[in-house]
């Protein structure tokens, strides 16, 4: 029997989900709001870990392509004070692949590849139990049917309340994103601080984080212990207002440091939100979720990860039990759940850590999961 089954969002999760599902031979529609592959940019890098992301690549048949792709070399890690003292600078060694970065949008068009994505396709509604199957409405004010709805949106997920009326809660932990292009060329010093893959700083309540992505651009990141509203006297789109309050807010670090903040022409406001750890709900009839739409948890390199795993296990489910769909979506979230509920104390236990009012929990976290 063919299903009707189609995936919310082209992420990560669902590009894998479905890209599983097309090397087992059965077709999936995946249903994207952007309007076209380009028209927003995909974002920073992931370090794809051995037993998660890249096993999902395996699974897939593109691990190959993947390493080929790849920098093994944006495992580097260096850590600061605020003062600017190195206080660690690991660099992996030549054969060490367990972590290697990729940016999003290799990642996206490597698993995207002769799939069925549908652009523009902004879904508003999930209605389950309609008689003939799962009815997704769109933007638009078009609908269709399926018989399975996979939602992979995201934290803000439009497939979620079809199954939980959960709903993301702030941390305490914001995020204030920049960027820098051509740092070798134009920000030499910058380049030779961050080093071949990142650069972290720990304050009180402080962190600025500096990573490379590949061809010279490098991501920047100031994270901070703030109510949700800290910057209701700023105006975001000004970026040289946004900058001169970031560099308030981080008064007193070294220079050096600051410059990572100080050459930043535009700013994006990133306040982190989790779902809460033991996230579950009751199996509904034809509709499940993926990645961040099922397990919300802090950005510490574990949440890509996860999703992808997801994708390309629930499609191995459903490929290995083409006569009982629902059976193998049940046995999937099962699965997943437990998987999800032991990342989810972990990360919220690092980003305490890593945010935290005593600087030295944040090398302790490093030490502990990259000892020298």
């Amino acid at each position: 029997m063919r299903h009707r089954i189609a995936v919310v969002g082209g992420g990560p999760a669902g590009l894998t989900f479905a890209r599983v599902l097309h090397r087992h031979g059965r077709p999936v529609a995946v249903l994207e709001r952007d309007p076209s592959p380009d028209s927003r940019p995909p974002g920073g890098t992931l370090d794809l870990h051995e037993g998660l992301g890249q096993r999902a690549l395996d699974k897939a048949g593109l691990l190959a392509e993947f390493q080929a792709l790849s920098r093994p070399e944006g495992q580097a890690m260096r850590i600061l004070d605020a003062a600017g003292t190195v206080l660690r600078d690991w660099k992996p060694g030549p054969d060490e692949r367990a972590n290697p970065e990729i940016d999003r949008g290799q990642l996206r068009d490597l698993l995207r590849d002769s799939l069925d994505v549908r652009w523009g396709r902004e879904v508003t509604r999930v209605v389950p139990g309609t008689g003939d199957g799962v009815l997704v409405q769109f933007a638009d004010g078009r609908q269709e049917t399926f018989d399975l709805v996979v939602g992979a949106d995201g934290a803000w997920s439009r497939v979620r309340p079809a199954v939980s009326p959960v709903t993301p809660q702030y941390t305490g932990v914001t995020a204030v994103e920049t960027s820098l292009d051509d740092v070798d060329t134009r920000h030499p010093d910058l380049a030779r601080l961050i080093g071949d893959g990142s650069v972290s700083v720990y304050g009180v309540n402080r962190s600025l984080v500096a990573q490379r992505n590949s061809g010279g651009h490098v991501k920047v990141y100031a994270r901070l212990r703030a109510p949700l509203d800290w910057h209701a006297h700023l105006d975001l789109a000004d970026a040289e207002a946004t900058r001169s309050g970031l560099l308030a807010l981080f008064d007193g670090w070294a220079a050096p440091v600051l410059d990572l903040l100080g050459h930043g022409t535009a700013f994006a406001h990133r306040p982190v939100y989790v779902l809460p750890g033991s996230h579950t709900w009751t199996h509904v009839l034809g509709v499940t979720l993926l990645g961040d739409a099922a397990h919300l948890m802090p950005p510490l390199g574990a949440g890509a990860n996860l999703a992808m795993l997801d994708g390309a296990e629930l499609a191995e489910a459903i490929a290995a039990h083409p006569d009982d769909l629902d059976e193998a979506v049940r046995a999937f979230e099962e699965q997943m759940w437990a998987r999800a509920a032991g990342w989810s104390r972990i990360t919220t236990a690092g980003l305490e850590r890593l945010v935290s009012p005593d600087p030295a929990e944040a090398l302790a976290l490093f030490d502990q999961v990259q000892p020298s």
